[in-house]
């Protein structure tokens, strides 16, 4: 009953949360990748040992080449990715990446060039939204239709409205924190977040189902308690389903490729947070939802 108690706390909790991170996507923005603006990836490679990705950035700003974003890329080269489309851009970089006294044996090699065009990028953008979209409408009519018959206390289709608030409190969140730490926001991104929405859903369900068991099984007259008492039951599982599945993330940005080093970060901080929502927001926001209810029903009596 801890939670359900002090409900408002965790209220007022995730809403500071929210507002920081939409305050840091919109005054710094995101760092869009060239997947969703179009631009240049190119791949360079090196047949002995690979340099420091510092100081292949340093060699680059030394170059004066602009709006160059440079990762680590299989066991021995980086991928730069660019807006530029010009060739005379990739000649520049590798240039400036072949030192003094590189040989014909250490000098890298430019292995491709994959270019994106504008009307591209423009489509997996709006892709990307479809994708999100589709895959929220799609958890509202499953989650009302799933709680249909546990609408006594609360509407059906509330349920799915609040696993809803639930899931955009946990995209917005790694979102701003994308924002924060300048994570590319491009196709790997997108997925990340996808993950998020079927992880976080999920264990909203849990409470919720165990919500709507304990409703017929009537353990209780208070919608309240009733929560409070599915919470206890469904806790410890759910913590623990989290932790598993956060350990493998976190392994996953320490010893996994460094391309999928940002992918496991949004990942692990989603999962952390959908966690948290599923518990301190979701099932708090059941309560609330009943509350409002009850008092309609009751005014509606006295009309």
């Amino acid at each position: 009953m801890f939670v359900v108690k002090n409900r408002k706390t965790f209220f007022i909790f995730s809403s500071l949360l929210v507002v920081v991170s939409l305050f840091l996507i919109f005054i710094r923005g995101l760092n869009v990748g060239i997947d969703f603006t179009g631009g240049t990836s190119l791949e360079i490679s090196y047949p002995s040992e690979r340099p420091a990705l510092s100081e292949v950035k340093q060699a680059i700003a030394d170059a004066d080449i602009e709006d160059v974003s440079v990762r680590p890329f299989g066991d021995d080269g980086f991928m730069f990715q660019m807006q530029s489309v010009a060739t005379s851009t990739h000649q520049a970089i590798y240039d400036a990446l072949v030192t003094e006294d590189a040989t014909a044996s250490t000098s890298p090699t430019m292995e491709e060039a994959n270019f994106i065009g504008p009307s591209i990028g423009a489509e997996l953008r709006s892709k990307a939204w479809i994708a999100i979209i589709t895959v929220i409408l799609g958890i509202i009519l499953f989650v009302a239709y799933s709680f249909r018959h546990a609408s006594k206390k609360v509407s059906s289709w509330k349920y799915g409205i609040i696993a809803v608030i639930a899931l955009a409190h946990d995209i917005i969140i790694p979102t701003g924190i994308a924002s924060l730490l300048g994570i590319e926001v491009g196709s790997l991104f997108i997925i990340a977040l996808l993950a998020i929405l079927g992880l976080s859903v999920n264990d909203t369900i849990v409470v919720f189902d165990r919500v709507r068991e304990n409703i017929q099984l009537k353990v209780s007259r208070d919608f309240e308690e009733i929560v409070g008492k599915s919470l206890n039951q469904t806790f410890v599982r759910s913590i623990n389903t989290s932790i598993t599945t956060l350990l493998m993330v976190v392994l996953l940005y320490f010893i996994g490729p460094a391309t999928t080093k940002d992918f496991a970060l949004v990942l692990a901080v989603g999962l952390a947070i959908g966690t948290y929502s599923s518990i301190f927001l979701a099932s708090p926001l059941l309560v609330e939802a009943e509350k409002i209810q009850r008092k309609q029903n009751i005014a509606k009596k006295q009309l």
